[in-house]
């Protein structure tokens, strides 16, 4: 386990914090849906029902909400939807990776497509971003979870990959198929993460001038308000005085 390196993976995500909140719940209410629909609808026996709740309570989302979005399920304006999966270079040639949820796969691949090309980016064909990312499962915990030391020894005996913490909290990797187990143990030692998520985690990282990264964003807001688009991931390798810039 590498531990305590301080990396951390950029993920670009539909309503992150105080950026279209509505947006975000909607996001949210879709993944426990169709979580629901594609198996049960009790999280204890749907392990991507569980995921998808303890993601929504991270943040925030009102039970109200959550239990409307179980019992849409058993509706029938879910079955069309389908998880769908793009990879493009942006702006740099850059790596980019959109995880899409949508009810129509042509609208969601054209405006993706524009998307990029308006970008100065292209869409590439399936695998041809993807090698350069591991898909892993992340587990985060806040600073009061334990000290560096605690969190890496518990992380070692449920059978994590690599830990990393810093003032923020601590980030746990794990292996795509080992996530449920993983999540299982931590809650043991841990108590209940603050949020789980499927990542998609760059092998390496690309810095590029802040001119492209100001281009990269742009893309990604475009991506971003897109309804069909769930998560975007990049590799780009960003300092801290060009994420100030960028924050405005």
């Amino acid at each position: 386990m590498a531990g305590h390196s301080k990396f951390k993976n950029i993920q670009f995500r539909k309503g992150a914090q105080d950026k279209k909140r509505s947006k975000l719940f909607s996001k949210l209410s879709r993944d426990i849906t169709l979580a629901a629909k594609q198996g049960v609808p009790d999280p204890s026996a749907n392990a991507r029902l569980r995921l998808a709740i303890t993601n929504a309570r991270a943040e925030s989302m009102p039970r109200d909400n959550i239990e409307r979005a179980i019992k849409k399920a058993q509706g029938a304006d879910t079955d069309n939807f389908e998880d769908v999966r793009y990879e493009g270079f942006g702006p740099g040639g850059i790596g980019v990776i959109v995880e899409v949820l949508t009810d129509n796969r042509n609208r969601a691949a054209s405006s993706i497509r524009t998307a990029f090309n308006k970008s100065g980016g292209n869409l590439g064909e399936s695998g041809s971003v993807a090698f350069m990312f591991d898909r892993l499962g992340q587990i985060t915990y806040p600073p009061a979870a334990g000290s560096d030391d605690a969190v890496m020894e518990a992380a070692i005996e449920a059978g994590a990959e690599d830990v990393e913490s810093d003032e923020d909290g601590h980030v746990i990797y794990t292996a795509f198929e080992d996530l449920g187990a993983v999540i299982e143990a931590l809650e043991a030692s841990l108590g209940p993460a603050k949020s789980t998520a499927v990542i998609w985690k760059p092998k390496t990282l690309t810095p590029v001038e802040t001119e492209t990264a100001t281009s990269l964003f742009k893309l990604i807001d475009v991506l971003d308000d897109d309804d069909d688009v769930q998560n975007v991931w990049t590799n780009v390798d960003l300092t801290e005085e060009q994420m100030a810039t960028l924050a405005g």
